[in-house]
């Protein structure tokens, strides 16, 4: 059995070099400083506001601009010419007629169009008007607001035609799925001698007194 001495030191047989030393440099370079935090300050103006809007929107080769959101007209902004010309969409009908007027009443009373500009455009069932020109330091805003208050009328619009869409929607809905009540199925409706509004066979004549019409 192995005895062991916890007394006396036993030396472990590792020598260890004087020589083989780490080289550290300490570089003195390095300089930090610490400046204070820089004071933020936000200045609102009153004088500013934003204003958020979205439109279906497409610009032409020319730089014109289409507005396509209303469901009846769209709308185009000639840039060169300084103008605002609304065409209908699919047909010329009396509601198109109705959409045009509201749209140029609600730029004229914005002060977007000159009041006696108002006509008849070249094309059939159109409408058109002149853009008022925004003076002094507004000036390159003047697209941008005459955006806004084409978007803002379509969304005093929007509830007209979005009405529209869900009822031709429920009544396309109501003949293709109608319900257990307003429907059959295929053979329960019994054959009929007579079909149609047209009577068959000779009928007395309300025009010429007993004479029969054949």
């Amino acid at each position: 059995m192995p005895i062991i001495n916890i007394d006396q030191e036993e030396p472990l047989g590792v020598n260890v070099d004087p020589h083989n030393k780490i080289p550290v440099y300490v570089d003195n370079s390095v300089k930090v400083s610490i400046a204070e935090p820089p004071v933020r300050v936000n200045i609102h103006d009153p004088s500013k506001q934003i204003y958020e809007f979205k439109l279906n929107i497409r610009r032409a080769l020319n730089g014109d601009l289409m507005v396509f959101d209303h469901n009846d007209i769209d709308i185009i902004i000639l840039t060169e010419k300084k103008k605002i010309v609304a065409f209908a969409k699919d047909m010329m009908s009396d509601v198109v007629y109705g959409a045009e007027n509201r749209l140029f009443n609600h730029l004229r009373k914005q002060g977007v169009i000159a009041y006696d500009s108002i006509q008849g455009g070249s094309v059939y069932g159109s409408m058109e008007g002149l853009m008022l020109e925004m003076k002094g330091d507004r000036q390159p805003e003047s697209i941008d607001y005459v955006l806004y208050q084409i978007s803002e009328w379509v969304n005093i619009e929007r509830p007209y035609f979005e009405s529209n869409e869900a009822y031709d929607e429920m009544m396309d809905d109501h003949i293709l799925n109608p319900d257990d009540e307003h429907s059959t199925e295929l053979g329960d409706v019994p054959h009929e001698e007579e079909k149609g509004g047209i009577h068959r066979g000779p009928m007395f004549s309300p025009y010429h007194y007993g004479r029969y019409t054949y």
